[in-house]
């Protein structure tokens, strides 16, 4: 059953988005993630990779036509323009093909998980609340460099581009500490559930 409240979820890089993600899925959300939607539209075939031929030239598409991440990410790095540009291309397709997806969810309701929420200055209208998965910075890192294989440089660079710890948690609504083992996080994440399908109408209060 779709209805209308919705949620956004953020955190920094490394900070457990997709972990936790995926367990309201198995609780019965929809998830809609603007990263997995970004790769699907810069993949070989996908929609964005005209529009990033023409804009950025041949380097930034790999041979297999998918967009050329390592090229691309050095260019918005290091240059704001270069970011912008990407920017514009690729945000107006996101949020096509996100409202295409929320428009088929029929979860207890729908969580857009989105890393730069805070950032984009307008999310945070366009869900009924916001949901910050938030760990300590050194966590952050230690957990991308396991992950990724990048340096402590290059994961501090990401970092620091993204909106601060602090940020995050002044635009939440509710926080999910994650910092330890899932067993940590399931039981929060069991209470926000409930308290969530109370929100969406789908139980009452009395009986959640």
């Amino acid at each position: 059953m779709s209805t209308a409240f919705s949620l956004g979820l953020t955190g920094g890089i490394g900070s457990g988005k997709t972990t936790v993600a995926n367990i309201f899925a198995k609780l019965g959300a929809t998830i809609i993630d603007t990263d997995e939607i970004a790769h699907q539209l810069t993949a070989p075939g996908g929609k964005a990779i005209p529009q990033i031929l023409a804009e950025f030239g041949a380097d930034s598409i790999n041979a297999d036509g998918a967009m050329n991440r390592v090229t691309m990410r050095e260019r918005v790095f290091t240059d704001i323009t270069q970011k912008q540009k990407l920017e514009q291309i690729l945000h107006p397709l996101i949020r096509q093909e996100t409202e295409l997806a929320a428009s088929k969810a029929d979860g207890d309701y729908t969580i857009f998980v989105v890393p730069l929420l805070v950032e984009s200055g307008n999310w945070k209208n366009r869900v009924s609340r916001v949901l910050v998965v938030d760990c300590d910075e050194n966590t952050q890192i230690q957990r991308v460099i396991s992950r990724n294989g990048l340096t402590e440089t290059q994961v501090r660079a990401i970092m620091q581009a993204q909106a601060s710890r602090q940020q995050r948690l002044a635009a939440a609504d509710d926080v999910i500490v994650n910092e330890g083992d899932i067993s940590s996080i399931q039981t929060k994440i069991n209470q926000l559930h409930q308290n969530y399908r109370r929100l969406a109408g789908l139980i009452s209060a009395r009986n959640g």
